[in-house]
C-alpha cells in the first residue's frame, strides 16, 4: 500500500474484527460532517471539551480489549483519556452520517456499542433523507426523542427548516435543520 493510500486509509475494530472503512462515502457525507462540526466547534470555543470529525478513534471498553470506533464527529469533555489518536473516556456526544456501505452497522451495532459505552447523546443523520434521529440514553437504554425530516419548502404546512435543535449536554449549543443539510442541493 502506497503512502497516499494510507493517509487516507480508514477502520474500525469490532469484537476483534477488523472494518475497513473504504472507499470514503460521498460528499454528502462530509458537507454535513462539516456543517455540523463547525457549529458545535464555535459552541465549545470557551470550553474544556473538545470536539472530533472523523479523526479520533473510539476506545468504547480499552480495559476489556483494544477494538475501537471512529464516531463521525463525537465530543469529549474529560481529556485525560485522550492519547495519540484515540479517547477511552465516555463521548459526551456522538453523530454518525449515514452512507449507503455504513447505515446498518451505524443503526444497530454502533447504536448499541455507544448506548453500552454511556454515551449521552447519539444522533443519526442521514444526508440522502435529510433525517435526523436523535437518541437520549435514559436509564441505560437509549430512546429516540427526536426525529426530523428536513421539509424546506416555506409554502408548506410542514415547512420546518429553521427547527432548533441543541445538544443535551450543551444547550447554548443550537442549530437549524436547514444548517446542518446546507449545501446539499
Amino acid at each position: 500500500m502506497g503512502l497516499a493510500a494510507k493517509e487516507h486509509w480508514r477502520d474500525e475494530k469490532v469484537d476483534g474484527v477488523i472494518y475497513d472503512m473504504s472507499p470514503s462515502p460521498g460528499y454528502q457525507h462530509g458537507i454535513v460532517n462539516g456543517n455540523i462540526y463547525a457549529v458545535i466547534r464555535q459552541g465549545l470555543k470557551d470550553s474544556l471539551c473538545l470536539v472530533s470529525i472523523e479523526n479520533l478513534d473510539f476506545k468504547y471498553h480499552p480495559e476489556e480489549n483494544d477494538d475501537y470506533l471512529c464516531p463521525d464527529i463525537m465530543v469529549i469533555c474529560d481529556r485525560k483519556h485522550l492519547k495519540g489518536g484515540s479517547y477511552s473516556g465516555i463521548p459526551k456526544f456522538i453523530a454518525e452520517t449515514l452512507s449507503p456501505t455504513t447505515a446498518k452497522r451505524d443503526k444497530k451495532e454502533k447504536k448499541d456499542i455507544y448506548e453500552k459505552a454511556g454515551v449521552e447523546e447519539y444522533w443519526i443523520v442521514f444526508p440522502e433523507g435529510k433525517s435526523v434521529e436523535i437518541y437520549y440514553l435514559e436509564d441505560g437504554k437509549y430512546v429516540m426523542e427526536q426525529f426530523y425530516i428536513l421539509e424546506d419548502d416555506s409554502e408548506l404546512e410542514e415547512y420546518n427548516a429553521d427547527t432548533q435543535i441543541c445538544l443535551r449536554a450543551f444547550p447554548n449549543i443550537k442549530m437549524t435543520l436547514s444548517e446542518i443539510f446546507e449545501g446539499l442541493d
